[in-house]
């Protein structure tokens, strides 16, 4: 997994070199997502990525009843995954991004659940790996990892501390 959360690093050290643009025009959560998406492309060669991809294999994304997430999106909060790297027709579903903007002030707590919910193991077709990434103009302030439904604390560490070595970090 850590191989897999290096591209993670790799990809958010060459969008901030290149992307500070959007930082200074403050634009939205979802052109950040993509212009992410489009360098995690770069770092994952063979795989698809996708931004609020409502697949899991020839299925609609629904999560099952009981769970913490509800498909239901009445409220206008996605359960879809803000950028995915998968394959599409297997599937074989990797990693799971949400990605927020340090401005954005709502909880966390939504992105939190769908990531526990993305990576249970109990989900058809789970992702893998899940990861939680807060950015701010120059740095990620906050980083989580999720593996099997829950977050990883050694692995979230781990990621905080490959952020700060790469000049990115600002928290965990």
């Amino acid at each position: 997994m850590q191989t897999e959360l290096n591209k993670v690093v790799a990809a958010l050290r060459d969008f901030y070199a290149q992307e500070t643009f959007l930082f200074e025009k403050d634009v939205g959560e979802r052109t950040i997502t993509h212009r992410f998406a489009v360098y995690l492309e770069r770092q994952f060669p063979g795989w698809a990525i996708d931004c609020n991809y409502d697949r899991l294999g020839e299925r609609t994304l629904h999560l099952p009843h009981g769970t913490i997430i509800s498909t239901d999106d009445h409220l206008g909060k996605s359960i879809y995954p803000d950028v995915v790297v998968h394959q599409r027709e297997i599937p074989n579903n990797l990693l799971a991004v949400e990605v927020r903007k340090a401005s954005n002030h709502t909880s966390l707590e939504h992105d939190q659940h769908k990531l526990k919910a993305m990576t249970d193991p109990d989900v058809w077709f789970a992702y893998g790996i899940g990861v939680l990434l807060v950015l701010a103009k120059r740095n990620v302030t906050m980083s989580e990892v999720y593996v099997g439904g829950v977050i990883d604390r050694p692995l979230s560490l781990w990621l905080a501390a490959r952020l700060e070595g790469v000049g990115l970090g600002g928290g965990h």
